[in-house]
């Protein structure tokens, strides 16, 4: 059922108002939903810092949007890779130079089906490394900064998170056996939004009520995730898709992470994202999270094995 908080055609940006002044962190904005997020961003009059893994690519992203909205709007990037631990550390630091104020973090950068195993140059496997150790450890880093300036971490989770085994396999992160690029995806989907409960919890209990934490979907989206890294199955499925009414505009996926990340008073219970058929398109809304999603034991014993897989604690 749709979520009428937001009218009948849901949340879109013209809620936005003025966003001078205000500063905003997003990772993977050189394509898709990450880019035009961050052109809306842009063009309400914040400063957005990208964190993208190719430099010739964030160059021309970066002149793209200034040729749109006018050289003096504020957008910049660092060069970061988040399947390398080292590089999130060192973006983290580069950040914290730039900027002296993060309103809201968007962890929008994804892999998704990967195809055959593979690994990070830490050892995680790739999607699980990616998407979720990756900003773990970068959402622990400039958590002090977001902290200060009462500002918001946001995760662009995926309805992904509800077609795995629904659960963390502890025993095999890496998938060693029975490696399945959809299962895995799944897997690290529902780690990014285990991890946003988790903390929100973990805030609660420290009586933190200056951050805010939110998890996210951009439903079916026409971006270039699948066609990156899918197999060629999956390719050939989802550029079938894109011209049916199952899959909406990179821009409109992109209105749940800037909804969480502008939008006041909204519910940390939610899960927020198309409400249409499926929750693949349709006015933006809360979508509603499911049980597992929600599992304390599986949630807690995740932020744990973080900790010690990352070297990285939070300063809660």
């Amino acid at each position: 059922m749709a979520d009428l908080q937001f009218g009948k055609n849901g949340w879109t940006p013209a809620r936005i108002g003025s966003l001078k002044g205000k500063t905003y962190v997003i990772t993977g904005a050189t394509s898709g939903t990450g880019f035009e997020a961050t052109k809306i961003l842009a063009s309400k009059g914040a400063k957005v810092v990208t964190l993208n893994r190719n430099p010739k690519k964030s160059e021309e992203c970066m002149g793209k949007i200034k040729e749109e909205l006018g050289v003096d709007v504020d957008v910049s990037y660092v060069t970061m890779d988040l399947g390398n631990q080292a590089s999130v550390k060192a973006a983290a630091a580069e950040v914290l130079k730039k900027v002296d104020r993060i309103d809201a973090l968007l962890c929008n950068g994804a892999i998704a089906q990967v195809p055959e195993q593979k690994f990070t140059v830490d050892g995680f496997e790739s999607q699980l490394g990616v998407n979720y150790y990756g900003h773990w450890t970068l959402q622990a880093l400039l958590f002090d900064l977001i902290d200060k300036s009462n500002g918001r971490i946001v995760t662009v989770g995926s309805m992904g998170y509800d077609m795995g085994i629904k659960t963390i396999k502890f025993d095999d992160m890496n998938w060693d056996k029975g490696y399945q690029g959809n299962n895995v995806y799944s897997q690290s989907k529902l780690a990014q939004i285990m991890s946003i409960y988790e903390l929100q919890d973990r805030l609660k209990k420290a009586g933190n009520t200056n951050v805010k934490a939110y998890a996210c979907h951009p439903g079916s989206s026409s971006t270039s995730l699948i066609t990156t890294s899918g197999s060629l199955g999956m390719r050939i499925v989802f550029g079938l898709m894109k011209l049916s009414p199952m899959v909406q505009s990179a821009e409109k996926g992109a209105y749940p992470e800037l909804m969480c990340a502008t939008e006041s008073n909204l519910d940390e219970s939610g899960f927020y994202g198309p409400t249409g058929r499926a929750n693949w398109v349709g006015p933006v809304g809360n979508c509603g999270i499911k049980a597992h999603a929600l599992d304390k034991k599986v949630s807690k014993r995740l932020w744990e094995v973080s900790e010690k897989a990352t070297g990285v604690s939070w300063n809660l």
